[in-house]
């Protein structure tokens, strides 16, 4: 299996003044990298209702999603955010139906949507190649240092370099 590195959620942020949606992801210690996935906002908000365990009325698509997976006892056990091509990010869902493996493509950002509504979440990965060419180092080990230069970077990219 190629390198694949542990990723935790940091969260989703909305970059100003454009107000393009950003999903955050961050290496698991002892790694420190940074991955930022432009997204849209129908799935910015998905996530963001997962995370704050909000209900809708009625299910959303990634609440429909994950019932027909329950429904047909397939388990989810992995997302690997897979590839980066021409500004565009890949990803897979790996999961298991009757004990057989498969994977799915999909795209990042619903196969984020998709793992929060798990209870306990679904574990995240990034392929290596990915983090070396889209991840960002932030120096400081201060939390906030680390938001503020975020912020930075933030300002100075563009997102047609991480189109989703």
């Amino acid at each position: 299996e190629a390198d694949v590195i542990r990723m935790s959620l940091v969260g989703v942020r909305v970059e100003v003044p454009t107000n393009q949606p950003i999903v955050l992801l961050r290496e698991e210690p002892p790694g420190r990298r940074y991955l930022p996935i432009f997204i849209g906002q129908p799935e910015a908000t998905a996530i963001v209702y997962a995370l704050q365990g909000m209900e809708t009325p009625r299910p959303m698509t990634h609440d429909l999603f994950k019932s027909v997976l329950d429904e047909m006892t397939v388990s989810i056990d992995r997302v690997v955010i897979s590839a980066l091509s021409e500004g565009t990010f890949y990803a897979e869902i790996q999961l298991t139906t009757n004990g057989t493996r498969r994977s799915v493509s999909s795209r990042p950002s619903d196969a984020i949507a998709l793992a929060v509504r798990y209870e306990g979440g679904v574990p995240i990965y990034a392929d290596e190649g990915v983090l070396e060419e889209a991840g960002v180092l932030f120096e400081s080990d201060d939390e906030d240092e680390q938001v503020e230069q975020f912020r930075e970077f933030l300002e100075s990219v563009d997102p047609e370099d991480f189109a989703s």
